[in-house]
């Protein structure tokens, strides 16, 4: 009777090490992340019964939800893959289309959960934006300001426009490695700051150039002039940047807007001399302006924000020829873009 209770109460080692340590494991690997899903739902629904509450519980499930996001980017990426020839036909125009396609129904998924979510709504303020352009391609110039701009520009040019872009972006973005595996097959260009890359690698402005090169009909490419998300610091050092090469005019015009900076204007006129045919679009948007470090954003949530985004089309034969003029007209534009965010920042 006492040997009996004694196996009831403790297994024999062997039934411990072969059947239930692997079976804790198991249990911990498969159970675990579904409970953890199940209860990141729950809070999720219970987010939107209460809105304004519950920061942790949405960032949380965004962070979770985009980590699956990013997992289905990366297996339907390899599939594409394999698909393609384990890699021979990656860049043949029917697997280009095939990568274009996936990408927009995948930005459809992540901004259905945004707009549930975080309860952000996006606004085309000018619902052309850019179709007096249709049939040519375009070079679209955008400002840049608050996280995920980039995406819902790329997101509206795929689904709203039927445009294939053509994206200059930052390198560090590769850091994410569903932008780095699905950009890397598509026409993209990574930038690396000046200071952090070698002396003798080619300038920003001949990379945008090549990029550009064989836009057709139903091409866009989508240039930030600025080179990153506005910030007061930067703003000023571009303003000081201006002045110490003896552009005080544009300096001093820098100075005037005070919702922009300055833009550079080298990638943008190299594109259009590698693409002479594009018309251009200027975009400006509002709602991101405030989130620019982590504290922003999580003092934001959940955000219940609109953004309204605006273009303004230029057909080819307005683009001025000269250098100097383009220049001024870039700065034209750029203060159009700053007196509209005026008008309509929250």
């Amino acid at each position: 009777m006492t040997r009996a209770a004694g196996l009831w109460r403790l297994p024999p080692r062997w039934v411990r090490r072969v059947v239930l340590a692997p079976l804790v494991v198991l249990l911990a690997l498969v159970v675990l992340p579904i409970g953890v899903l199940v209860a990141a739902f729950v809070g999720a629904v219970m987010t939107w019964l209460l809105p304004g509450r519950l920061r942790i519980v949405r960032a949380f499930w965004m962070a979770l939800f985009y980590l699956y996001w990013d997992a289905v980017v990366i297996v339907v990426a390899f599939a594409l893959w394999v698909g393609s020839g384990f890699g021979w036909h990656i860049r043949a125009p029917a697997f280009q289309r095939a990568h274009y396609v996936f990408a927009a129904r995948m930005l459809d998924v992540l901004f259905w959960q945004v707009r549930w979510t975080l309860r952000l709504r996006i606004v085309v303020e000018d619902a052309d934006l850019g179709g007096v352009l249709r049939g040519r391609p375009v070079v679209v110039a955008s400002r840049h300001a608050g996280p995920g701009d980039s995406f819902i520009l790329v997101h509206a040019l795929l689904t709203q426009f039927d445009r294939e872009p053509r994206i200059v972006l930052k390198d560090t973005l590769q850091w994410d490695p569903a932008i780095d595996v699905l950009l890397n097959r598509l026409p993209t260009q990574f930038v690396t700051p000046r200071a952090a890359r070698p002396s003798d690698a080619p300038g920003m402005s001949d990379l945008v150039g090549d990029l550009a090169r064989g836009l057709d009909h139903d091409d866009a490419l989508l240039i930030f002039p600025e080179g990153g998300n506005v910030t007061p610091r930067r703003r000023l050092g571009r303003i000081e940047a201006l002045r110490s090469a003896g552009r005080t005019e544009l300096a001093a015009q820098a100075e005037q807007m005070a919702n922009v900076m300055a833009p550079h204007a080298g990638g943008l006129l190299s594109a259009l001399e590698a693409a002479p045919d594009a018309g251009v679009v200027f975009i400006g948007h509002t709602g991101l302006d405030r989130l620019v470090t982590v504290a922003d954003i999580w003092r934001e949530l959940p955000m219940d924000k609109q953004i309204v985004m605006k273009g303004w089309p230029v057909q080819p034969a307005d683009v001025p020829q000269a250098g100097a003029d383009q220049e001024a007209w870039l700065f034209d534009h750029w203060r159009r873009i700053d007196e509209w965010i005026a008008d309509h920042q929250e």
